[in-house]
This record gives C-alpha cells, structure tokens and sequence, in this order.
C-alpha cells in the first residue's frame, strides 16, 4: 500500500490523475509509477485538462488522449431528428464533380442531427441525454416540452445533465412569472429566476457580465456565434436609463458582447442567447493518435508544397527541402495567409465596435 502523500504518474488505460486534489487513497499496481511530492505541495488548480489514456497495446493508442465524456448517451439517435447525409460535400466535391474543398473524402457513415438554435418554443423542457454529435464539437441534448411533448435538439451547456429541466423566454416572460413578481418586472427577482445554465434568452434579459453561448445577431434569426464546443461570450453593455421607481430600463436596440477573440461586437436586443458554456470545452486537448482517426473523420492527407515537384506546387522542386526566396502561395499562385487584400480601408464592419487583435505571431 503506497502513502496518501504520494501522487501517481501512470500512462496505462485509465484517468490521468497526476496533480489532482481529490487524490486519497492509491493501491499499489504494477503499471504504477509513485513519486514523492514536493516538500510545498502545489495548490490545487482547476486550469488543467482530465483526459482519458490508455496502455499502448498497439502504437494507434499510444499517443491517444480523449476528454471524459461517460455521462453520454451510448445509443443511437433519435430518428426523427436525423437526416442522412448523401450530397452534402462530403467528399469536398460541387454539383459537377469538381473539387472545391481539399483534403476531404472518405470517413465513417454518419446522418445530421437537426438541431434548434432558435428555441422559439417557450416553456418547460425537461432534458432526456446528452449525445455526441459527429456533426460539432459540442455536445448536444435531446429536450422534451413538458407542454407539448415535442422533442428537439439543442447546443448542451457545459455541466447539463439528463434530468435537467431548461426554459426558453424568447417569447417574453410567462404570466404565472409575471405574476409571481407582483405583477412587475424586477431586473434583479427576473434575473435570479431566468438566468439559468442552459436557459434561452433575449439579450436584453440578460445581466451585464454573465457568461453565454449560441448568441445570436438578429431579432428573428437563430444562435450564429459561441457554437463549437468551449466557446462563450460575455455581455458587456447595454443603452439603459433608470427611472423613477428604479427600475432600468433598455432603451437602445443593440447590445455589446464581448467574445473570445477580443472583439466587442453589436448584436440586436431581441436578439437570442443560452445561459453558459458551450459543452464540450477539453475538446482542444484530444489527441487522435493515428492518421486512420483523421480518416474517420473524413479527412484526408495534407502534403507540404514543399515535398511535392515543381510541375504540382510552386514551392516544390530543387534541391532540399526550401520553397527558395518566395513567399507562400498556393498550389495556383495565390498568396496563402489570406490571398489578395481586396477589402477598403473605409470599409468598416458596422456591427463590430472593437476589432480583435490581428498579426500577433
């Protein structure tokens, strides 16, 4: 029996628990490695990644590492819901055959989930599972209206488990909650009962600060930013004025969000938004371990110009491995970081307040 006060440091199949907080109790194993902790032991930090490896029994599991997901649906999706996916690019070709989109084909059958990103029906939805989507990164949950009955699919926030029940406001706020305030709208009573993980809400429901995902841009449109798993915006302002009685009010038509590339964007107040984390967020870390994954996944090989001839790409050929004194172009010519600059200076994006920050490398 190894000491309580000793970390494991294992690669065999399993967790990777080096560094954890939670570590108590270990049994000695012969796959095991123990190590003595230092003699100030490190606080415990919630900034590392808890990823799934494995013994490498063969070399296509050695490198591989996968997020813990157990709590996901193992069955198959609901039909219903799904639609096959034949004619939709897989292969990177157009209508005439024509490759338009390099490095796809292949990959395992799959069919697309139709999911809701704008959740205009209101109510109670209680939460069935959480299924992968082959689709996204993000996870996705199958809800059920409590009214209606009807099921749908939606983006799952991070921490949303079966059983769960998440409301949608989109419509405007319920009467039996309206009634439940005394017949006036408190921000601060509306917003304790609202804003909820996984709630859907209009933008100007939503307090200054809180974190979300699946934001939309339009009054009538659905979610367009912070879908890929890990991703979020945080509100950063609203045009409002307070009157008499206290009460804030907006009175602008758009709303600033903040996303995570530094830019400060204008979206429509009517515009819609889940309270959040988009699920999913170690996705970043995984690693595939072999090229047969990437396969899978309907992508195919990527061969540098500069291993190619001179008659295939302009950076092949000569002597060595140097695409010589050009800079990087395409197989056809065009400049690669971004081709030709074809857009004016005065042409500014209206709904972008401040641009992110660009050219950092």
């Amino acid at each position: 029996m190894l000491s309580p006060q000793m970390l494991l440091s294992s690669k065999r199949g399993g967790v990777a628990l080096v560094g954890s907080p939670f570590l108590r109790t270990l049994f000695a194993r012969q796959y095991a490695t123990a190590k003595k902790s230092a003699d100030k032991p490190e606080k415990p930090s919630n900034n590392y990644a808890i990823m799934r490896t494995y013994k490498p029994r063969t070399p296509g599991v050695r490198h591989l590492k996968r997020p813990i997901n157990d709590h996901l649906w193992k069955g198959r999706p609901y039909l219903k819901l799904t639609m096959p996916k034949k004619g939709h690019g897989k292969g990177g070709r157009n209508s005439t055959g024509k490759v338009t989109v390099r490095h796809r084909g292949g990959g395992a059958k799959r069919r697309i989930r139709v999911v809701d990103f704008e959740r205009w029906q209101g109510g109670a939805h209680l939460v069935d599972r959480i299924e992968y989507d082959p689709g996204r990164s993000a996870h996705i949950a199958l809800v059920t209206s409590q009214r209606t009955g009807n099921k749908s699919y939606i983006v799952a926030a991070e921490g949303m488990r079966a059983g769960d029940v998440v409301h949608s406001y989109r419509n405007g706020i319920p009467k039996d909650l309206l009634d439940s305030m005394g017949g006036v709208i408190d921000p601060g009573i509306l917003a304790s009962k609202t804003a909820w993980r996984g709630n859907c809400l209009p933008m100007h429901m939503i307090p200054i600060g809180t974190v979300v995902f699946n934001i939309g841009s339009r009054a009538k449109g659905g979610a367009v930013f912070c879908r890929s798993a890990g991703t979020y915006g945080i509100v950063v302002s609203k045009e409002e004025e307070t009157r008499d009685d206290g009460t804030k009010v907006v009175t602008g038509k758009y709303i600033n969000v903040r996303l995570q590339s530094g830019e400060i964007r204008r979206v429509s107040k009517d515009a819609c938004a889940t309270i959040g984390v988009a699920s999913n967020p170690h996705h970043q870390y995984r690693q595939l371990g072999k090229a047969g994954r990437s396969r899978w996944l309907n992508i195919r090989p990527t061969v540098r110009g500069v291993a190619m001839n001179s008659v295939d790409h302009p950076h092949g050929g000569g002597r060595g491995k140097s695409k010589g004194n050009r800079h990087p172009t395409s197989p056809w010519g065009t400049p690669a970081k971004g081709g030709y600059k074809t857009r004016r200076k005065s042409n500014h994006n209206k709904w972008v307040v401040v641009p992110r920050v660009r050219n950092m490398a």
